[in-house]
């Protein structure tokens, strides 16, 4: 990851969220593809050394986007993203969750409502994300899942995958 792109995370348990702010070295068109288009999901979206597989993904508003990350030894784990609003270029909102490969929801984990923004900012995109969960002790619960480390890996992925896109 560039040391020089900002990124903030923050845990607001008692607002019952997570908050991202982080830029990234591509223009809008670029960065709004990488978070919408399975192609370019699939290359950067798990931590290392997990990938990601696309199943289906159907990017409109009530589409899904089903998908697993498969560990290095074959594990996959299966999630499901319902988009309830798109706004081209500028936001999107889904309702996350993990599941099973028949997109049922395993109600052991709790689901989150993520709203991303991207903003254009020269040759540079800022998208702020805001996961929303149901409870605080939800929110607890995916940051002791090492959600913080694997989302910074993921955004590190994705700063590797638009330097070798701009080529």
């Amino acid at each position: 990851m560039n040391a020089n792109l900002l990124f903030d995370f923050n845990v607001k348990t008692e607002d019952k969220t997570i908050e991202v702010r982080r830029v990234f070295a591509g223009g809008l068109d670029l960065v709004w593809n990488a978070w919408t288009t399975a192609e370019l999901l699939d290359q950067w979206w798990a931590p290392r050394p997990y990938r990601t597989e696309t199943k289906s993904l159907n990017f409109q508003e009530n589409g899904i986007w089903h998908y697993s990350m498969l560990s290095p030894e074959g594990e996959r784990h299966w999630c499901l993203a319902e988009y309830k609003a798109i706004e081209p270029l500028e936001k999107y909102v889904a309702l996350d969750a993990f599941c099973n490969e028949q997109c049922e929801i395993n109600t052991d984990f709790p689901r989150s409502l993520w709203t991303n923004i991207f903003t254009a900012d020269g040759d540079q995109t800022i998208v702020n994300i805001a996961i929303l969960y149901e409870k605080a002790e939800d929110v607890q619960k995916i940051i002791e899942l090492g959600f913080r480390e694997g989302f910074t890996m993921a955004m590190g992925n994705l700063d590797e995958l638009l330097v070798d896109l701009t080529k």
